[in-house]
């Protein structure tokens, strides 16, 4: 079987013919909306690259023109340079669109053009021929409405001249006439028959008005006459008009031969339009549905990464049809995962999730922005094969199992078939339901070795199933991946959340009790689960729900509590820098009050040096006295040294600490001693004075040259209490997990700063790989907080070298 047959019909299983449906509807002209309907896939990842980057600039330049980029004057130019190129002659008006189509093109042309700015799109449209000079020959030679100009052709003219004489030659005849013979016609009316102009003549005068009879009324009353005056006339002006159709015919088959010898180019430039009307379609109907642009991965292993992915068509019901609100789903798929078994109860949006998946592969690689939130990363997919829906046929004899075995044939088919293009890229295979319609037992061992099989052949394999045995298949084999959709246990409701690494219920007796079934029969019902052991399963997966809640709960009061404690520390800290800048300021009070003292007891002390050296009034003492005055001024001199001396100052030299070794004084022995030990942190010093050995406090001791021992710096841990004395989370989840690719340095501290004081174990930061700048700028960010223990590449599951792991105290 043909494979491009099963991936069509994957299309029309995902909607894409509806979702193409809807793009159309934002294109400008008339060959881009058929274009965007039929939606062609492009057959490399360099391809989808290059309509991604056509879509992102014209996004830009649509959003700086005021009133957005216009196609107006765009027309559909295709059928009619086919024509002219075989040969043929295009009609007026035609010709006149293609001239308007010229000059839309050139005026593009000049909006586009910016290689700095949009370097794809520039190379498009650099080597558009515009044609000036046929295009004013066009608009030289037609008017309005594709009408071939009198000045196209002088015969031409000169024959419009005697056509309009005739014409109004024959209407003031047949005015004549209507004056004449009133009381001959039914009305005063020239009315027209055959292109012939006539009278409404009545039946019993007609043989009153010679000329030829064109038709008669319903009830014979009226014969409509050419009077024999106008019939020479008319046969004249009939004839005039064959020529005048003959000489515009001769001017239209010279314009049509002047645009079929331009027919390559104009070809070219038809499917240039087309290739802009869509990529301005593409960016206008992902700017409507809030999108963002995807990442390509060349690496068929590369990792999806899908945050908050919507529905496009749901979300088109939402915003269009004031539909319900659209829940969004989270994909992340680590490289060496194969499969994915999504199990859950039914109604709870497990086939939303592989539709939403499936488009969202085939958008990217369209050209198309993703729904997402963040920067959507998965893939170049050369392949999306699904088996989603009921396959039941009566005209076929087909049962619902016997037509999903012949779908999932073609599917196996076309993975075994040579890729496509020059790059296969990786293939994506969805399956609905997956082992469904037959016996259980059957139907999953039959889907347990499909799974393994596809695991072996294909990418990534997403299957829905209700089978308990594809739950544990993630145990024995590490490509294997469980996730499901939640369920709110009080309301007996689907949340349409998917959960990852959790398998879930299907809470079919829940729903059935919710829907009024008998009691009884849901207690039997309830009892035949407990011998097969599915009660015991699905109460391990309850534990683990009411497990992950509790962890969740508790995350949330330990982020609650290191926020308080933070605040404190901060107080206290805040308390601390205010008592250190008091103390410095009553400091400088005593500073400056010594030298106000030393400078009165230096003006003391020249006073008095002036009184010995000099009697009273200018007469000296006698020895006595000045023997006294002597004893007097030392006296005061000592006095002032005492009372001024400046006291040892409590300073910190620099952080000096005494080691082992060291020669300290006692101040309490006054005696030097030798530093034996450091206790308690260096708080408390063993030393040997002499004989004697002894245990001091630091502040006991000071050095030889009178400096001051700074006490050990007291380091101010914030430690959050971990809720129900436990660690927090050891695995990454979407609550300890931040994205910032795409971010600045200062951006992406500011939300990593922000997960980490709500995060209480382990933080996964994703930067990607890129250049390295960010990686490496927030590690050097991360290395100067002081709660950050330390930071470490991830496993190669959760991102390798593009993800960090943060471990706090």
């Amino acid at each position: 079987m043909n494979p491009a047959a099963i991936e069509q019909e994957t299309l029309e299983l995902l909607e894409w013919p509806r979702l193409a449906a809807h793009l159309a509807g934002f294109a400008g002209t008339a060959a881009g909306q058929r274009h965007c309907r039929a939606l062609p896939l492009p057959a490399s990842a360099a391809q989808s690259r290059t309509l991604l980057a056509e879509t992102t600039e014209l996004l830009a330049l649509d959003g700086l023109i005021e009133g957005g980029l216009s196609l107006q004057g765009v027309a559909d130019i295709g059928p009619c340079v086919a024509l002219c190129a075989k040969g043929g002659v295009a009609c007026g008006e035609a010709l006149l669109e293609l001239a308007t189509t010229l000059a839309a093109a050139r005026r593009l042309r000049r909006q586009i053009d910016e290689p700095a700015l949009r370097p794809v799109t520039t190379a498009l449209v650099a080597e558009l021929r515009t044609l000036p000079e046929l295009e004013q020959r066009l608009r030289f030679c037609l008017e309005e409405g594709g009408r071939v100009a009198d000045r196209s052709s002088a015969p031409l003219e000169a024959l419009r001249r005697q056509l309009q004489a005739a014409r109004g030659e024959r209407r003031e005849r047949l005015q004549e006439l209507l004056r004449r013979s009133a009381a001959l016609l039914q009305d005063n009316v020239i009315a027209e028959r055959n292109g012939r102009p006539v009278l409404a003549v009545k039946a019993g005068a007609a043989a009153q008005l010679p000329g030829q009879v064109h038709d008669s009324s319903a009830s014979g009353q009226t014969v409509f006459i050419e009077p024999q005056a106008v019939l020479a006339l008319g046969n004249r002006i009939r004839d005039l008009e064959g020529q005048e159709r003959e000489l515009e015919q001769a001017v239209l088959r010279e314009l049509s031969a002047a645009v079929g010898e331009q027919a390559s180019g104009l070809e070219v430039l038809q499917s240039t339009l087309v290739r802009l009307d869509a990529a301005l379609a593409r960016a206008r109907y992902g700017a409507w549905l809030g999108a963002v642009r995807p990442e390509l991965a060349d690496a068929a292993e590369a990792p999806f990464d899908l945050q908050d992915l919507r529905h496009p068509l749901l979300l088109w019901q939402q915003k269009r049809e004031a539909g319900q609100a659209v829940v969004p789903v989270s994909v992340s798929v680590a490289p060496e995962l194969r499969v994915v078994a999504i199990t859950g109860p039914n109604t709870g949006g497990k086939t939303v999730t592989l539709k939403s998946l499936g488009l969202a592969a085939l958008m990217a690689r369209a050209g198309l922005f993703l729904p997402c939130s963040g920067t959507p990363r998965l893939p170049w997919c050369g392949r999306v094969l699904a088996d989603i829906g009921d396959e039941q046929s009566l005209q076929q004899n087909l049962s619902t199992f016997s037509g999903h075995i012949r779908r999932i044939a073609r599917i196996l088919e076309a993975l075994n078939a040579p890729a496509p293009g020059a790059a296969g890229g990786a293939s994506l295979v969805l399956l609905d339901e997956v082992g469904a319609g037959t016996d259980p037992a059957e139907g999953a061992a039959l889907a347990t070795a499909l799974l393994q099989h596809l695991a072996e052949r294909a990418r990534l394999t997403v299957a829905t199933t209700h089978f308990g045995e594809l739950k544990a298949l993630k145990y024995a084999d590490p490509r294997f991946e469980n996730a499901s959709v939640a369920f709110d246990e009080q309301t007996l409701a689907p949340t349409y959340r998917l959960q990852w690494g959790i398998p879930g219920r299907s809470n079919a007796l829940a729903i059935a009790r919710r829907l009024g079934l008998d009691g009884a029969l849901l207690e039997q019902a309830a009892s035949q689960l407990a011998p097969r052991g599915e009660g015991d399963v699905n109460q391990v997966i309850a534990g683990l729900e009411q497990q992950r809640l509790r962890q969740q709960e508790a995350a949330e009061e330990a982020a609650a509590l290191l926020a308080r404690t933070e605040l404190l520390h901060e107080e206290l800290l805040s308390r601390w820098q205010q008592q250190q800048q008091q103390g410095a300021e009553l400091q400088e009070q005593r500073r400056q009050q010594l030298e106000r003292s030393i400078r009165q007891g230096q003006h003391e002390v020249r006073r008095i040096i002036r009184r010995l050296r000099q009697g009273d009034g200018g007469q000296r003492l006698d020895p006595a006295a000045l023997g006294e005055t002597a004893r007097q001024a030392g006296r005061r001199l000592k006095h002032l040294e005492q009372e001024h001396r400046p006291r040892p100052e409590r300073r910190q030299h620099g952080g000096w600490m005494p080691a082992v070794g060291d020669r300290v004084r006692v101040l309490s022995l006054g005696k030097a001693a030798e530093v034996l030990e450091l206790v308690d942190h260096g708080r408390e010093l063993t030393v040997r004075c002499g004989v004697l050995r002894l245990t001091v406090p630091l502040e006991g001791i000071e050095g030889l040259q009178g400096e001051k021992p700074s006490p050990p710096e007291v380091k101010v841990q914030v430690k959050g209490r971990r809720a129900l004395a436990g660690p927090g989370p050891q695995v990454r989840t979407e609550g300890n997990t931040v994205d910032v690719r795409g971010l600045r340095v200062h951006e992406a501290e500011a939300a990593v700063e922000e997960k980490l004081r709500a995060a209480s174990g382990p933080v996964w930061v994703i930067h990607g790989i890129g250049t390295g700048r960010l990686k490496r700028g927030l590690r050097a960010w991360l290395d100067t907080l002081p709660y950050v223990q330390r930071v470490s590449d991830a496993e190669r599951s959760d991102g390798g070298a593009g993800c960090s792991v943060v471990y706090i105290h």
